[in-house]
């Protein structure tokens, strides 16, 4: 009912900035939980942020609160996950997800993108 598409991963040194992408389409609607996660090899998944396709009730995870920033461009159907003051510890494949306000866990995945932070 939702597909999504991660972009704009990449390398970038320690300090840098990226801003990943996560295209939607499909059954978006106001009440719609958008999260960011990343996984790093021999990690656990980490939710990163999470945001309504409104803009309602944005969050960030301790780990990134100050450097991170979830946002929304209900026009052309986009989350974004501005990601500053990057730290090598930040390396991981990102995902974004999705699921309905009334479930407990997120459903629909993209294919995840790579960042990774050099020293």
């Amino acid at each position: 009912q939702v597909q999504l598409v991660e972009s704009g991963g990449g390398l970038v040194q320690a300090g840098g900035s990226l801003r990943l992408s996560c295209a939607a389409s499909g059954r978006t609607f106001s009440g719609l939980v958008v999260g960011w996660f990343r996984q790093n090899p021999g990690k656990e998944r980490e939710l990163v942020g999470r945001i309504t396709w409104s803009g309602a009730n944005p969050y960030n995870a301790d780990s990134v609160k100050g450097r991170f920033t979830i946002s929304r461009d209900n026009a052309k159907n986009t989350v974004y996950l501005q990601m500053n003051s990057l730290k090598p510890e930040d390396t991981a494949v990102y995902y974004c997800a999705a699921r309905f306000p009334s479930r407990l866990s997120y459903e629909y995945w993209g294919q995840g993108t790579q960042v990774t932070v050099s020293s």
